[in-house]
C-alpha cells in the first residue's frame, strides 16, 4: 500500500496535471491533495477522471474509509492546516470533530501549517511556545503519535534569498495505535516535486498489515 500526498500549490498549470496523472499511473492506493487552487466543478472533474473516491469533506479536510465494510477497514485523512495563524482554532477544532466521528484505525496526513516544537524550524523568527503548544494538544487528544520521516528534514521553505531563508516542517503523518499496529512496517519519505514551478513538497508512505 502507497499513500502520496502532495501540497501541489495549484493544480491549474498541464504540467503540473500531467504530473499528477503519471503519479496516479504507478497505482498508490491513496493521493491527497492540497493548495489545488481550484473550485469544485473542477476538482469534481479531475476526481472522477482520476477515478479518486472521498468520504466527506471540508476547506481543511479529505476523508475516506479504506476498505470500508470489511475486515481491517481503516480510516485516512488527508488535511491542509489554516496558513493564518489566527485560524488554527478553525484547524484544530476540526480535527476534533473529526476524531469523534469513527472508531476506526485512524491515519491523518498533509499540510498541519505549523510545527511542533523550534527544532523544526531554521531561521526566521522565534514560533510562539502556546502556538506549538496548541498543536501538540491537538495531536495528543486525538491519539496521534508521528511516525517519523526519511529524507529532509524541512518541507516548506519561504524561498528568499540568503539570510532571510526559512525553513519549517509543516508536512507530517500521524496515526492512531491500533492504525500503527495494523501497519507497523510503515514509513514516511519526503519528496521533492519534478515540476519546477511548484517546489511543492510530496510525502510518500508505504506500508503494510500485518496479514501482508
Amino acid at each position: 500500500m502507497n499513500i502520496l500526498c502532495w501540497n501541489c500549490r495549484g493544480l491549474e498549470n498541464p504540467q503540473t496535471e500531467q504530473e499528477l496523472g503519471d503519479i496516479r499511473a504507478q497505482g498508490p492506493s491513496v493521493v491527497f491533495l492540497a493548495e489545488t487552487w481550484l473550485d469544485k466543478t473542477r476538482l469534481t472533474f479531475i476526481r472522477d477522471k482520476l477515478k479518486f473516491k472521498v468520504d466527506t469533506y471540508s476547506p481543511n479536510h479529505i476523508d475516506a474509509i479504506i476498505n470500508k465494510g470489511n475486515e481491517g477497514g481503516w480510516r485516512f485523512t488527508g488535511f491542509y492546516g489554516e496558513p493564518d495563524t489566527r485560524n488554527h482554532y478553525i484547524s484544530w477544532a476540526t480535527l476534533r470533530r473529526l476524531k469523534s466521528k469513527y472508531s476506526l484505525p485512524w491515519l491523518c496526513a498533509g499540510d498541519y501549517n505549523e510545527i511542533t516544537g523550534a527544532h523544526e524550524k531554521y531561521g526566521g523568527r522565534l514560533r510562539p511556545c502556546k502556538q506549538m503548544e496548541d498543536f501538540r494538544d491537538v495531536l495528543d487528544e486525538c491519539g496521534f503519535q508521528d511516525l517519523g520521516f526519511k529524507g529532509n528534514k524541512f518541507t516548506w521553505c519561504n524561498g528568499q534569498g540568503e539570510g532571510h531563508t526559512v525553513w519549517e516542517r509543516l508536512d507530517r503523518a500521524v496515526g492512531s495505535v491500533d492504525w500503527l499496529d495494523m501497519f507497523s512496517a510503515s514509513k514516511v519519505v519526503h519528496l521533492e516535486s519534478g515540476t519546477l514551478r511548484s517546489q511543492a513538497s510530496l510525502d510518500f508512505l508505504s506500508g503494510r498489515s500485518k496479514e501482508g
